[in-house]
């Protein structure tokens, strides 16, 4: 059967005798692109393998008070008793026991896998909070900017130029402390919750600018296409043009580039957790983990070998879920 670009169905590679790529291909004929985008993702093991892993991430994450209470431990409690006169947890392995999964902290005893648990839960809460902010106000700025051009255009960009050039990591580490003594005292314990905040308040500043371009060039790209002239054309308001004409036809690179800026800030959070900047002491992360076990690296090494892989494993897991989104929207790819 030929089908023509104006019945709203998708063409098919024929093979050979006929068949249209297998039972697969006959799924995509007429498939929406929703459709044809779940198809491409369900034929790409890595993909489901990686997708899979990284929903284990996140049910843990969202599950770390449950596994805490059937854990019985706490990420604040201390097993001082359990440690040796220059405080090395005593046992294998930093003392991994049927009690503590993965051993205790060096020097104040704390539970390695529970405080992982958490250190997850943070990770994953920052890093997909800040995303969103910044896919949201990329999105805003990028298609207002696109779309209005002129002067508008003009400032954004200005503002975009203006946001790159500044230093990211002198910025946090200069804002971070500032912040604090404006909001909180010099004697005043700061709340855990601050110190989250104000990381995600560091990556919106600065992580919205890639979003931005990417989404004004799409939509400088398709203000001139035949289906925005023809709306314009019939009196659609700019409401109507950016919300219906516009947007649905940029989900994909929105989508990619929220793909690729989690592991960003996930990868950003441990880092300056690891320098002290944004999170306090009570709060579990990898970065700060990492770095309170460089001390321990000849007598402990399992205290950094936890918390360097679980990190790996997310950053990983979450840029092949990335890949795999970016191969599938994309029309053009050979999966």
């Amino acid at each position: 059967m030929s089908l023509s670009p104006g019945d709203g169905a998708v063409r098919v590679p024929i093979g050979p005798g006929g068949a249209a790529g297998g039972s697969r291909g006959r799924r995509a004929v007429g498939a929406s692109p929703g459709q044809l985008v779940w198809l491409r993702l369900r034929g790409d093991r890595t993909a489901l393998v990686s997708g899979a892993t990284l929903m284990l991430f996140v049910l843990v994450a969202l599950a770390a008070p449950l596994i805490e209470l059937a854990y019985g431990i706490g990420p604040q409690d201390q097993f001082q008793g359990k440690l040796d006169g220059f405080g090395l947890p005593l046992g294998h392995a930093g003392g991994v026991s049927g009690e503590h999964f993965f051993g205790l902290e060096p020097g104040l005893g704390r539970d390695v896998f529970i405080r992982l648990v958490y250190g997850l839960r943070t990770s994953l809460l920052v890093a997909v909070t800040a995303a969103v902010l910044t896919a949201v106000i990329g999105v805003v700025l990028g298609t207002l900017a696109g779309y209005f051009g002129g002067w508008l255009d003009a400032v954004v960009t200005w503002i975009t130029d203006l946001t790159l050039a500044l230093p990211f990591l002198i910025v946090a580490l200069a804002l971070t402390p500032t912040l604090t003594l404006r909001l909180h005292g010099q004697r005043d314990a700061v709340p855990p919750a601050f110190g989250v905040g104000v990381l995600i308040v560091i990556f919106a500043v600065f992580g919205w600018t890639g979003t931005a371009r990417l989404v004004r060039g799409q939509v400088v790209a398709l203000r001139e296409r035949e289906f925005v002239a023809a709306a314009r054309a019939s009196g659609a308001g700019p409401g109507h043009m950016l919300f219906r004409q516009l947007l649905p036809n940029l989900w994909a690179p929105i989508l990619v580039s929220f793909s690729l800026a989690v592991p960003q800030f996930i990868t950003g959070e441990a880092a300056l957790s690891f320098i002290g900047v944004g999170l306090t002491e009570e709060t579990p992360s990898f970065g700060r983990m990492i770095y309170q076990s460089l001390g321990y690296l000849q007598t402990d090494p399992a205290f950094v070998f936890f918390p360097g892989v679980l990190v790996f494993a997310l950053v990983f897991a979450v840029n092949l879920v990335g890949d795999a989104l970016r191969d599938a929207l994309d029309p053009k790819s050979p999966r």
